[in-house]
């Protein structure tokens, strides 16, 4: 069963919506079951009307008032329960935007008997009200948080109920199994049809394999979330900072002939063919007597350390150097991307010993290569891998780690088939198995953890 939060769902909430600053429109918005009363204190359609009065999933043009004193002229929208946001009556009030206005209309709002509502406390109502599972509300947050394009039709899929339609299936499945061998256990001398031991093995295997499948698609989904940190490195003056500049399309470090212009690490984020990737230009890593270039150095080989890609950049029109040779050493068992850049110059550098590794030709100055090298970035990722946008896919550690907690219980129920183990031991793994896919869904949680994703959340939403 769903555990209620410690919010008391019987008080009324309200806050503003939007950004604060200048602008057309500002939101405030109230839910809960005096909404409606509420509205009726602070606001009056020009036509003299009051919400109370209004249908629901309608629009009226009105004034709010202090008393008798105007704050602002607004458009109110009545939403009614059970079909809102929140299953709950809802009213938003589309002020002026700017701060006066807005804050004003907040505090007769909260005069007239609503209390301001906690971090994520509308999305947090519309999941104990049953609208949302959990895994569509973290998807509300990743939809604000999108990065780029592929991972909002990843969030967006989600909240369509992508991912809770794959764990559904696999849950009733295991509830399948799980009945039938509850059965063999407290009913064993009636006429009960019984499945095989072979049959349930078969079904679970099948089901560890779907597991096993989403799993894979943890990562991808992580990756398009949350992003991931590439770094670009190489000795001084082979065009770091001109790259970053060419992969941004924007001037962001400064670039010179001067080696190590760059002291310490700058960092951007890009939408490489859909993926957010957070660029670091590091400092030239050579050997120098510098105090403040050796403390770059010494920073750019911990953000080395950190990252998840490594653009090794390589001076294509002249000889590979020592300097060189190093950093392909340290980095050859690292995920990462040779480039060769100033390929507008006449070539020099042996690329014989380079062969068998990932390499992209460009030229950071004159952008040629560029949209070769992002393809290469994109495949470091994916990996011949479906895209996680395509696919319900898990999105966050949470998730990733309930699922690897319900496949090891899958698999444990396996094993005691193989063992010839007490049934009950079996019915056991699988109520474990179904409690972990629960704590995806949301039908299992306690309130720490679900105060804990709420608390990301902006107060309006």
């Amino acid at each position: 069963m769903r555990r209620q939060s410690k919010i008391d769902l019987e008080d009324t909430i309200a806050a503003i919506s939007t950004p604060i600053g200048e602008g057309a429109i500002g939101i405030v918005r109230i839910s809960g079951k005096d909404a409606v009363k509420i509205a009726d204190l602070v606001f009056k359609s020009k036509k003299g009307g009051s919400p109370s009065g209004f249908r629901s999933f309608s629009t009226h043009y009105g004034y709010i008032y202090d008393k008798a004193a105007v704050v602002d002229e607004a458009l109110l929208t009545s939403m009614r329960a059970p079909k809102s946001y929140t299953k709950e009556d809802m009213i938003e009030i589309n002020c002026h935007s700017g701060i006066i206005p807005l804050r004003k209309t907040l505090e007769l709002v909260l005069d007239s008997g609503a209390r301001l509502a906690e971090p994520g406390e509308f999305t947090k109502r519309a999941f104990l009200n049953g609208r949302l599972d959990l895994t569509q509300a973290e998807a509300v947050l990743d939809i604000i948080r999108s990065k780029t394009d592929a991972s909002l039709r990843m969030a967006l899929g989600q909240l369509s109920g992508r991912l809770s339609s794959r764990l559904d299936d696999i849950k009733e499945r295991l509830l399948g199994v799980s009945a039938n061998i509850e059965a063999s256990i407290d009913f064993p001398e009636e006429d009960i049809e019984i499945i095989s031991e072979a049959d349930i093995k078969g079904h679970l295997e099948a089901v560890k394999g779907d597991l096993a499948k989403l799993l894979g698609s943890a990562e991808g989904g992580i990756i398009l979330r949350e992003g991931l940190t590439s770094v670009i490195c190489g000795k001084p003056n082979v065009g770091k900072s001109s790259l970053l500049n060419a992969l941004l399309q924007r001037d962001r470090a400064i670039v010179t002939h001067v080696p190590g212009t760059t002291r310490d690490a700058i960092e951007d984020l890009a939408n490489i063919n859909g993926i957010p990737f957070r660029l670091v230009d590091t400092a030239g890593i050579a050997p120098t007597e510098d105090v403040v270039e050796r403390e770059g150095i010494l920073r750019s080989r911990e953000r080395l350390e950190q990252a998840d890609l490594i653009l090794l950049v390589l001076d294509g029109s002249a000889d590979m150097t020592d300097e060189d040779r190093i950093l392909l050493s340290d980095t050859k068992d690292r995920p990462r991307i040779l480039v060769i850049n100033k390929t507008d110059l006449p070539r020099r550098i042996d690329l014989r010993p380079l062969e068998g590794n990932v390499s992209v030709g460009v030229s950071a100055k004159e952008g040629d290569g560029i949209d070769g090298l992002k393809k290469a970035m994109e495949r470091a990722v994916w990996s011949g891998r479906a895209s996680a946008a395509e696919t319900g896919s898990i999105t966050n550690l949470r998730q990733k780690q309930a699922l690897k907690d319900a496949s090891g219980a899958v698999e444990r129920a396996i094993e005691s088939i193989e063992k010839d183990l007490s049934p009950e031991l079996t019915a056991i793994e699988l109520k474990d198995a179904l409690g972990s896919i629960g704590e995806i869904t949301g039908e299992v949680i306690n309130d720490e953890i679900l105060n804990r994703i709420f608390s990301q959340f902006c107060i309006g939403k």
